[in-house]
């Protein structure tokens, strides 16, 4: 384990150690500035939780076998959030007495007609004995596995099936439309990118993101939004996807984008730039995961997404439901904390 502990925690911020472990259990009783300080303190120490222990078991007992199914992205992958997520699913594994066997499946090549594909094998063998969903699968594909075995899906919710969700909280994307706002940013777009199977989770985050600019009093025009209306501004390349930006930003006076994910972030900043255009100096973009820059390019403002977490309560929770499978779906969400990069300025003057 991280050898950083709430004592150390307590010493560098000369509090008690009863104040930081409240602090990061969201104890009532604590006061939000010291909460944030002590969760600042601990993300800057490389402090991390790990949640109680879902199921004791002796170590001396037959490990339980955990198949994690990873829906492999088609692009991107150098910006990939599930290896910290599986940093998470291991970690607890190792904790729980349990066995991980991961899969790579392409989600448009997984159906529920290709029953001889190695997931549904490992399943009619009797391999696993639950199984973790990694990115978005077609929800057909999704209910035929989860009548078969205990499924929990990371950070994709699939309505009106029995599926647990280990999610983040998409709404904190309305302290970035804040922090855009209080910046001076009037007009801000959204953008996200298409992708052939899933995306609930963009359509979250714009909600998020709809939420804030009426909260905030900003403008809204669904002109301004990209790939979330399937009858407006849809580009299926981030070449197009980046012509529309700098046209609006040029000829409209956008000064803002939330993009919904930061590797999307990162690609419109570097796209933007070979068109002439600067961030933030002609407009300001905000990610959301917390996934370090690629060389050459600013931190982004984001949302630091706490991906092991979210692995290690994936793991709790497939093992409660292989114990209970009658219980209620549960959906837990996991929150983010800010990274405050150089992506964000006051809007250009006109």
């Amino acid at each position: 384990m991280d050898s950083v502990n709430q004592e150390k925690l307590a010493a560098a911020l000369n509090i008690s150690r009863t104040t930081v472990s409240r602090s990061l259990s969201n104890h009532p009783a604590i006061a939000a500035t010291t909460r944030d300080r002590v969760l600042a303190m601990a993300e800057k120490m490389g402090y991390r939780t790990v949640s109680p222990r879902a199921i004791r078991r002796r170590r001396s007992s037959k490990p339980i076998n955990i198949g994690v199914l990873i829906g492999m992205p088609s692009n991107n992958v150098g910006m990939a959030t599930f290896p910290n997520v599986l940093q998470g699913i291991r970690e607890r594994a190792g904790l729980d007495h349990v066995s991980i066997d991961v899969v790579s499946q392409d989600p448009a090549k997984l159906s529920p007609r290709s029953v001889r594909q190695p997931v549904f094998r490992h399943i009619r063998g009797g391999d696993w004995r639950g199984l973790i969903l990694i990115y978005p699968f077609a929800p057909d594909s999704v209910e035929l596995l989860s009548r078969k075995i205990s499924t929990v899906s990371v950070l994709t919710e699939y309505d009106h099936l029995p599926v647990d969700t280990i999610d983040t909280d998409h709404s904190d994307i309305i302290n970035l439309v804040g922090r855009l706002a209080k910046k001076g940013h009037r007009r801000v777009g959204f953008v996200t990118w298409h992708y052939e199977v899933g995306g609930r989770w963009s359509s979250r985050r714009f909600a998020a993101f709809t939420e804030g600019v009426f909260q905030y009093g900003l403008e809204f025009h669904p002109e301004w939004v990209v790939n979330v209306h399937k009858g407006l501004n849809q580009f299926p390349d981030h070449n197009q996807v980046a012509d529309f930006v700098a046209h609006q930003t040029k000829e409209q006076g956008i000064t803002g984008w939330v993009c919904a994910a930061d590797h999307q972030a990162y690609q419109l900043i570097s796209d933007l730039r070979e068109r002439g255009i600067s961030v933030p100096r002609d407009c300001s973009v905000t990610g959301f995961d917390g996934i370090p820059p690629p060389p050459g390019l600013p931190q982004l403002t984001t949302l630091r997404v706490a991906h092991a977490d979210v692995g290690g309560s994936a793991l709790a929770r497939v093992l409660n439901r292989v114990l209970h499978s009658n219980s209620p779906r549960r959906k837990i969400l996991v929150e983010t904390s800010i990274v405050e990069g150089t992506t964000i300025a006051p809007p250009p003057q006109t």
